[in-house]
């Protein structure tokens, strides 16, 4: 039987969901889901234990790191909106237990229902998967011809920036998190490659990692993306400007001599295996070769070169 009763624990679902047209059956959402903007009207089954808003980089980490080590979690279930929601199907993820609310989550919210809801965990780490995933969730509400037509006019944006001739492939080094650095994983290297980059570092489908400066100076790196996991653009160049312009061994970089580094909005395009992914393509396809797609048109703050 079709839901009528969902419950998102991760913003891309949301995202989706509203994109479907059945934000009528959207019941319970997390603190994240702010796309589109009337999901925040939404009732929170997720909160976060701390506010990274005002904190820096390294104070998030921090923060992470010690709650983990404590055996703490990072987000918490607000019981009495989840048993209002009594949601019959949950959408949620099984990728990174740091960026959204994660499988532990759900077996707590499962225990807590007196009806136990059918439940979808999303876990790609590449375009594809991404794409399925949108089918799969639309077919499960009842959506299936609506997913079909998004998922369609996605796959054909990605096409047109697959079908240009890249004479040469600038390296890239995509960075997902400033202090400490971690590269960007899952399917930011697939993204990178789509768009006519040589990705760096970072190996396809594989998680996230820490690195050292002492990497990218060996990979030397003709660009450098800048896209701290759930920043945006205004928060990602004042981040680097705290932490990296005066840092006299990243500034012997090529990529930083040449002018060569961006700041991307990596909360809307790029944190998430959501729709919006495609655009992510899009934004990397400018910044790799800005002649070839002089035309693409792309949201306004998606991305800006960061003046050295």
């Amino acid at each position: 039987m079709e839901p009528q009763r969902i419950v998102t624990f991760l913003p891309s679902a949301t995202e989706l969901i509203y994109s479907l047209g059945a934000d009528n059956k959207l019941f319970g959402v997390t603190h994240e889901c702010n796309y589109p903007s009337d999901a925040k009207t939404k009732p929170r089954v997720i909160n976060s234990v701390f506010d990274p808003a005002s904190m820096s980089s390294k104070q998030i980490d921090d923060k992470i790191c010690q709650l983990m080590t404590d055996g703490k979690e990072i987000y918490n279930l607000n019981k009495e909106n989840l048993l209002n929601a009594k949601p019959d199907l949950i959408i949620s993820q099984n990728i990174c237990e740091v960026c959204s609310a994660h499988t532990e989550h759900v077996k707590l919210a499962v225990e807590m229902l007196e009806k136990k809801p059918e439940v979808y965990t999303m876990d790609p780490h590449d375009v594809s998967e991404i794409l399925v995933s949108i089918k799969e969730i639309s077919a499960m509400i009842g959506k299936e011809k609506e997913g079909n037509e998004i998922a369609d006019s996605l796959t054909k944006r990605l096409e047109f920036v697959k079908s240009q001739m890249f004479e040469k492939r600038p390296k890239v080094v995509a960075i997902e998190w400033v202090d400490p650095f971690f590269t960007s994983g899952h399917w930011i290297p697939e993204m990178i490659q789509i768009a006519g980059g040589e990705n760096l570092i970072s190996s396809e489908k594989m998680p996230s990692r820490k690195m050292k400066l002492e990497e990218i100076k060996e990979a030397n790196p003709d660009i450098i993306v800048m896209m701290p996991c759930g920043f945006n653009v205004k928060r990602t160049v004042s981040e680097y400007n705290n932490v990296l312009a005066k840092n006299p061994d990243w500034n012997e970089l090529k990529a930083i001599k040449e002018n060569n580094v961006y700041a991307v909005d990596a909360n809307s395009y790029f944190s998430k295996p959501s729709l919006r992914t495609i655009t992510g393509i899009e934004i990397l396809a400018k910044i790799t070769h800005p002649d070839i797609f002089n035309d693409l048109q792309l949201p306004k703050d998606s991305f800006m070169k960061i003046e050295i």
